[in-house]
Formats: structure tokens, sequence, C-alpha cells
């Protein structure tokens, strides 16, 4: 190991999980803060406490990061190299016999180890944490008790029905209940009672006991008030809960074995197509290929570089384009794989076309007078246009 990976080449590799770990900490907190602010407002406007707030945000957490990993491999390895070669230290090392191919064994093994990273996201930690993340929102979607037992809140446990509990008993008991369903909206209606409690039919579900209060119905065809007084009146609020049934298990949540093993199997157990199940357990293995390829296109674009005594802010953007082009051609054949499963090997097509294209850098980088001519002449055509202005 030691004639494989030399000191320089430990340096290199130690930079490079440095920058990736400040920049993956960044991009995490930036996107997980995003999805935990919309998650905070649904969770707690339902009246869940904080702790179901943290267990949803914690269970979001892996995909997160499965999402920033190719980011922070390309933002770390472009910004390392621009620093070795503004501070000379990529020259030196070229100097000593290094060439551009060899330069990039660090590089490789930096991406190596950031797919080995996405590899146990994409098999194993995404997968169950989605899971896990479904079943919970089904259990908190079915708890009535969890959205309505909140005093001195108007919640909003379905769409155009508005609950209010002014105060609830150590019994149980709730008091100054007022409650409006607007979901009709020909026919909304008002209550208000003194005391209720929640129920569990001998049928099944929850049921609302709402004792010596008021119903008010507004007609809107004829615009008129009624009023009903009663002595107790049951409302069935099982009903304010979502009927339609989701699945607990999607495509996404499968074993990446069982998707191996009967892919058919899997696709009719989560009620997918064939080439959802095909995509989808194809686009786990070539995931991790895009982070070795984005390191390796953010550090091949940069060696050219070293022809440019203006900066390299020509070689930062041509990595960019190059990675979104990439990006690009995944956004196609991903939508070629879904419309037809025996067109599966398209999906490694992007990370063999970076490949491609980290060699062809790389060929440019050990032409020193091609990468010469080639960055001179963006740089000739304003020098020029100033000279015939000068004379």
């Amino acid at each position: 190991m030691g004639g494989l990976v030399t000191r320089f080449d430990r340096y290199m590799l130690s930079q490079f999980m440095v920058l990736f770990g400040f920049f993956a900490l960044v991009l995490v907190s930036i996107f997980w803060i995003n999805k935990a602010v919309r998650m905070f407002d649904r969770l707690i406007g339902d009246g869940q406490p904080a702790w179901v707030f943290l267990e949803f945000t914690a269970l979001t957490l892996p995909g997160v990061i499965g999402a920033v990993l190719p980011i922070a491999a390309f933002a770390a390895t472009v910004y390392v190299t621009n620093r070795l070669s503004t501070e000379s230290e990529l020259t030196v090392v070229q100097a000593t016999g290094y060439s551009s191919w060899r330069l990039m064994r660090p590089v490789v093994l930096f991406g190596v180890l950031i797919a080995v990273m996405m590899s146990l996201l994409t098999h194993f930690l995404i997968p169950e944490s989605l899971s896990q993340l479904r079943q919970r929102q089904d259990e908190i979607s079915q708890n009535i008790t969890a959205k309505l037992l909140t005093e001195g809140e108007f919640l909003h446990p379905a769409p155009g029905v508005t609950f209010y509990i002014r105060e609830i008993t150590p019994d149980g008991e709730l008091l100054n209940v007022f409650m409006s369903d607007r979901r009709d909206i020909e026919n909304p209606v008002t209550y208000t009672s003194q005391r209720a409690y929640l129920i569990q039919a001998p049928e099944g579900g929850t049921k609302l006991l709402m004792v010596d209060g008021l119903a008010q119905n507004v007609r809107r065809d004829g615009n008129r008030l009624f009023t009903t007084h009663f002595a107790d009146f049951t409302y069935d609020i099982s009903t304010l809960v979502a009927s339609d049934a989701t699945s607990l298990d999607r495509v996404t949540y499968a074993g990446t074995l069982d998707m191996m093993r009967d892919p058919q199997a899997v696709a009719t157990r989560t009620n997918s197509f064939p080439s959802q199940v095909i995509y989808e357990l194809n686009s786990r293995f070539s995931q991790p290929l895009m982070c070795i390829v984005a390191a390796m296109i953010g550090f091949a674009s940069l060696l050219l570089g070293n022809y440019s005594r203006f900066g390299v802010w020509r070689q930062i953007l041509l990595a960019f384009v190059l990675l979104i082009l990439v990006k690009l051609v995944e956004s196609r054949v991903s939508g070629l794989v879904l419309a037809n499963a025996a067109l599966w090997p398209l999906i490694y097509l992007p990370a063999a076309l970076g490949v491609l294209m980290t060699a062809g850098l790389l060929h440019v980088s050990t032409r020193p007078a091609f990468g010469h001519r080639l960055f001179n002449r963006f740089r000739r055509a304003p020098l020029t246009e100033h000279g015939d202005s000068a004379a």
C-alpha cells in the first residue's frame, strides 16, 4: 500500500476529505433545515408534540445526505485543486515526474470512499428511513387524539375543518368545544358545546359526543340560518382522517436483494411497473459511480488552469458545464428506462460519459502547447479589440 499511495497522495486525500466534510455539513444543513421548516408547520399545526417533529426530521436525513454527497465531492475537489494550483504545489509535484494521470490516483481514491458512503445510503439507509417515515406518517394521520386533543389552539385536522377546545380536564373531559365544518360549501355547519367526550364506537372509529350544545347550519340557496339546540349529539370524527389508503410498500422501500432476486414479485407487491423496479435497482448502483465521476471531472477540469495566468474561472465554469451535461444525460436516460426496462444499461451511460470527459481533459492537460493555445484563444480576443481601439 505504501508503494501505491505516496505521502503526497495521502496529503491530497486528507485535504479532499476535510473540505468534503465542510461542504457536506453546510449543504446538509441548508437542505435539512428547509425540509424541517415545512415539516414543522404541518406537524405542529396538527397538534403533534416536538418529539414527533424531531423523529420525522431525523428520518429525512439519509435522503438529504444522499442528495448532497456528489455535490459536496465535486465542490471539495474543485476547491482543493484550485488551492494547490494557486500555491504552485501541483506544479512542483509535476516537476518531480507526476503526470496528470498519476495525479488522478488520490482523486479516484477519494471518489471511491464517497461512493462507499453513497452505497450504504442507497442500498440500506435511505430505503429503510423512507419506509419508517411513511409508516409513521400513516400512524400519525390515523391518530385522531393527537390531532384534536390540544387545548387553547385552533386546529385544522382536515381541509375545511376548524376545531377548538378551551380546556381539557384531567378526567379527559373537553370544555367549551367549537367545531366548524365547511367541507360542504353549500351547507356549512358550526357546532358549539359546553362539554364533549371522545369515545370509541363499538363498530370501530372515534366519535365526538357533545353535550349541551348548539348546531348552526347555513343554507346557501336561501341564505338562511338554522339553529338547533341539543342535549347531546354524536359526531363521527373518523371522517376527518384522509380515507385514501396509501400503500406502505413502494419500490423505493424495497430491499436491493429482493429486487435482484425477483423484480417481478417486487413490482406486484408494490403495485408498480417492472420498469420502475429495474430503474430503482440500477440507479442504486449508478448513484455511487456519479460521486466518483463528479470528483474526477472537477479535478481534471482544473488541471487545465496551469495554462492560464489570469485565474481558473474558465476551468471552474467548464467543470460546472460538464457536470450539468452529465446530469442532463442522466435525466434523459431515466425516462427512457422507465418507459422500456430493456434499456436499463443506459442508466450507466452518464457515468461512462463522465469517465470519457475526464480522459479527454487529462489528455489535453498532458499537451501543454494545445492547452496553451486553447485558453489563449479566449484571452486574445479582448486584447486585440483593445489594441485596435488604441490605434
